[in-house]
């Protein structure tokens, strides 16, 4: 399974990456949501983990850019965030994600939600 994760922290790319690997996924890294967005041309993902607050292009924009392809409308999209409040998840889920993960993640529940949205 490929995994494409987004965030600007390098810890958290860090920890995804050893987590996911761990795990058995193959896993592709990007720091801001434009690279998310190059990463994907031409590439296939099973899912995307998402942050919402980046530089260059955020979460939600990056969300919204994945869904007007048309081609990735029914990829999950996860958004793993230390965001929690009510307005951020309705954004959120309006701009089409899948799921809301707030930082700091457990692994084990980070796998099992991957496994749920993706089978």
């Amino acid at each position: 399974m490929r995994v494409l994760t987004v965030d600007d922290s390098p810890t958290i790319l860090s920890m995804l990456n050893h987590v996911l690997k761990e795990a058995g996924f193959e896993v592709v890294q990007a720091e801001d949501g434009q690279k998310g967005l190059d990463a994907m041309k031409g590439e296939e993902f099973d899912v995307v983990i998402t942050d919402i607050n980046m530089p260059v292009m955020d979460g939600i924009e990056f969300i919204k850019n994945v869904r007007a392809s048309g081609a990735k409308k029914n990829l999950p999209i996860l958004i793993l965030t230390t965001e929690s409040s009510p307005e951020k998840r309705n954004l959120g889920r309006e701009a089409g994600g899948t799921g809301w993960i707030v930082k700091p993640f457990d692994p084990e529940k980070l796998i099992s939600v991957i496994h749920r949205v993706v089978h």
